[in-house]
């Protein structure tokens, strides 16, 4: 079987390993990829929201199967794009139609649905310019501090918390009047802040069954102890030791089960995963956001622990026949820690050779934002979050002794990291 997997970060790299073990594959090709995919698969100079060269792509290939790892082209309707074209809708697609991936394109949309399907989360409206007023009144009704959602897809970067209510009018203006995030912020959610502990739950559905992947917790922040601005994550652990067996039959019984109900009610095809952004509140689950695709950096930690054939499962979505198989799972503890440039997730400087990879033992590294010189053939950083460095322990404390020191082996210019995670587990 020929696959193209599409997306560059460390999710990808994650799981182009991970098919590259699959005696069911052929050959693996990554559009764009990274230096690190180039390791266990063929890099196509091609963007992962380029649909037409997606097309050619597959047809020169002779593409049986194309998984989506970022959420863009999903939510731009790549899974639809080959559906409407005779030449290569043979070609199995592991991701939502743009209708189910509407649950991460849209907030308003995601919090409508779990509305209708009674899915516990944060009390919320939803405003647009024309209605900023009653955005403010509906902030006057709630305690600080106040959570405000760019509805459309803001590259991480389009939730704000605000301390005080003065602040959350004056971003609540800014998004609306003056398009903040462009026009992923037409519209803005406004919900509740929920006091609790995050973290990130992950099925594999092919519409009709699914498979319940490790649960994850990443650490958005880029200071220690989650302080400053948020990032796309700077490191994850797996399992999560607060999210018990009872914790997560709530989880199950309250949010995934309904989450599947309501999409199939609704005759949304969905072949793919869902991600579950969820906090526990005492001892429940309410829903934050829902991901149409796996976590970045928590894929890092999840796909090490999976034990299953990958592409025999992406088969199995594609046949609709997942109630036929069973999850096994390495019982260890996975630890990632991101890499990231200085200035990261501000402005970053790129091309610094990265060094060292080569010493590493006992740890996976997993390319993020890497590339290689064209001229020397070094590895080099092209991106804010560089590399992650995963490793399996008996304990979460022994897992992350073993990444930390393999750190210590890489090296480029500005590399920072947080040195705390796991901190609140």
């Amino acid at each position: 079987m020929n696959i193209l997997l599409l997306g560059s970060g460390g999710r990808e790299h994650a799981l182009a390993w991970k098919l590259s073990e699959s005696h069911l594959l052929t050959t693996l090709f990554i559009a764009p990829g990274n230096a690190g995919t180039s390791k266990v698969g063929i890099n196509l100079p091609i963007q992962a929201t380029d649909f037409p060269g997606i097309r050619l792509a597959v047809l020169e290939h002779h593409i049986d199967m194309v998984v989506v790892g970022p959420e863009d082209p999903l939510v731009n309707g790549i899974h639809d794009f080959f559906l409407a074209d005779p030449d290569i809708r043979h070609v199995s697609v592991i991701g939502p139609v743009r209708e189910g991936a509407m649950l991460e394109g849209s907030k308003d949309f995601a919090k409508q649905f779990m509305n209708r399907y009674g899915i516990p989360t944060a009390r919320h409206k939803t405003f647009e310019k024309a209605s900023l007023s009653e955005g403010i009144n509906f902030l006057n009704s709630l305690k600080p501090p106040y959570v405000l959602k760019a509805d459309g897809l803001a590259a991480g970067k389009g939730v704000i918390i605000c301390k005080t209510l003065n602040e959350a009018v004056n971003e609540l203006t800014v998004m609306l009047q003056h398009s903040k995030f462009g026009t992923a912020s037409q519209k803005v959610v406004i919900e509740e802040f929920l006091s609790g502990i995050e973290l990130s739950v992950f099925i594999l559905t092919d519409g009709k069954n699914y498979v319940t992947l490790p649960e994850a917790k990443d650490y958005k922040k880029i200071g220690e102890g989650d302080t400053g601005p948020n990032t796309g994550g700077m490191g994850s652990v797996s399992p999560v030791k607060f999210a018990d067996n009872h914790f997560m039959e709530k989880v199950t019984q309250r949010i995934i089960l309904p989450t599947m109900k309501g999409l199939i009610a609704e005759g949304i095809e969905y072949k793919g995963f869902i991600f579950f952004g969820l906090i526990k509140v005492d001892e429940d689950p309410y829903v934050i956001e829902y991901n149409c695709r796996l976590g970045d950096p928590e894929t890092e930690s999840v796909i090490p622990r999976l034990r299953n054939d990958l592409v025999a499962l992406f088969k199995a979505v594609d046949e609709q026949s997942l109630q036929n198989d069973t999850i096994s799972l390495d019982p260890r503890y996975a630890t990632s820690v991101m890499l990231v440039s200085k200035g990261y997730p501000d402005a970053y400087d790129k091309g610094k050779v990265i060094a060292g990879e080569e010493d590493v033992r006992g740890s996976m590294v997993f390319h993020a934002g890497t590339g290689i010189h064209a001229e020397t053939g070094e590895v080099i950083t092209n991106g804010g979050r560089v590399m992650a460095v995963t490793s399996l322990g008996d304990t979460m404390e022994q897992a992350l002794e073993k990444s930390y020191n393999n750190i210590a082996k890489l090296s480029f210019e500005g590399k920072c990291f947080r040195s705390d995670i796991g901190f609140d587990l």
